[in-house]
């Protein structure tokens, strides 16, 4: 299982790291992305939607709970906060083995519907600032070989 830390200091680095990845990744790919409120897990979602050719604007999908883009490969967004307590499967096959690579925000909530193998990032705010750690764990082969790919950012 490789493992690896990123120190970024802006939004755009955060976004510029992401788009790396998406460029790594293939169809029924699954990320989930860990952190505080306001960590950057959307940030990091809008770097995804660009390495995969989303022209439209991303945004959190709280209210809906998932929203889907179009691009290269479409990008399955998940916001999993408001199922907590809950235990219902709302079509997460159709998201995780669909077309597109799904992004999976708190991700602690639906655990037990994850894919076996996935890119589990966790984003830790430094302080007041854009200044962030991103840790990348792999779970599964294909995501020891992305960490691995990665450009530096």
């Amino acid at each position: 299982m490789t493992e690896k830390t990123y120190h970024v200091y802006t939004a755009d680095e955060t976004k510029r790291l992401a788009e790396k990845i998406a460029k790594l990744l293939r169809r029924n790919d699954c990320l989930t992305l860990s952190g505080d409120l306001g960590a950057g897990k959307t940030t990091f979602t809008k770097g995804l939607g660009i390495g995969l050719g989303v022209k439209r604007t991303i945004n959190s999908p709280t209210f809906t709970i998932v929203k889907v883009y179009q691009g290269e490969k479409p990008l399955y967004h998940i916001d999993a906060y408001r199922l907590e307590d809950e235990e219902e499967d709302i079509g997460f096959d159709d998201y995780f083995y669909g077309d597109g690579v799904t992004v999976v925000e708190w991700p602690q909530f639906i655990q037990s519907f994850l894919p076996k193998e996935r890119l589990d990032i966790v984003i830790k705010k430094i302080d007041d600032s854009d200044e962030r750690l991103i840790t990348l764990k792999a779970i599964g082969k294909y995501f020891d070989y992305v960490i691995k790919e990665i450009p530096h950012v």
